[in-house]
């Protein structure tokens, strides 16, 4: 199930299981993945997309391998906040992941303007080399992706809480 609020996918979260994030590119997949507190994002893998299927199908061993209970997906929208082709296209491919068998996961969107700059910063901080730069970028930013809609479920629970 897709929700377009982060608190109702939270909600919708079985326990103690940990979410993926994706960076979905035109030629990469970017995933990163949680741990089972929902507190700490970790860059995973970076797939080179081919068919939708085989991108599915390795997404869904990723799922069953770590036992993922959700997917986080960056939305990537324009500067000024509107959705473009970009938004569209990553919602068409939220819509096609629901239907493939071992992704039936709730799935959300988190708005991701400027992870990829992020990610590309830290990496030169950590001076690290271009061609090292380009093969990790995008699952560095599914990790900034994943670390903000984590943070944002973490001031959810607390508010409900307290």
């Amino acid at each position: 199930m897709i929700f377009d609020e982060v608190g109702a996918f939270a909600q919708a979260l079985p326990p103690l299981q940990s979410i993926a994030g994706l960076d979905l590119g035109t030629v990469t997949l970017g995933v990163a993945v949680s741990d089972t507190f929902l507190s700490v994002a970790t860059p995973l893998e970076t797939i080179k997309r081919r068919k939708f299927t085989l991108d599915a199908a390795r997404l869904a061993e990723i799922v069953a391998e770590r036992r993922i209970g959700g997917l986080v997906l960056g939305l990537p929208r324009n500067m000024d906040g509107s959705e473009g082709p970009r938004c569209q296209s990553t919602r068409a491919f939220a819509r096609n992941l629901e239907k493939v068998d071992g992704l039936d996961i709730p799935i959300t969107f988190w708005d991701e303007r400027l992870s990829t700059v992020a990610a590309e910063r830290a990496l030169l901080e950590a001076d690290t080399s271009r061609k090292r730069r380009a093969e990790v970028i995008d699952h560095v930013a599914a990790g900034y992706i994943l670390q903000g809609a984590l943070d944002r479920i973490r001031v959810i629970r607390a508010a409900s809480e307290g």
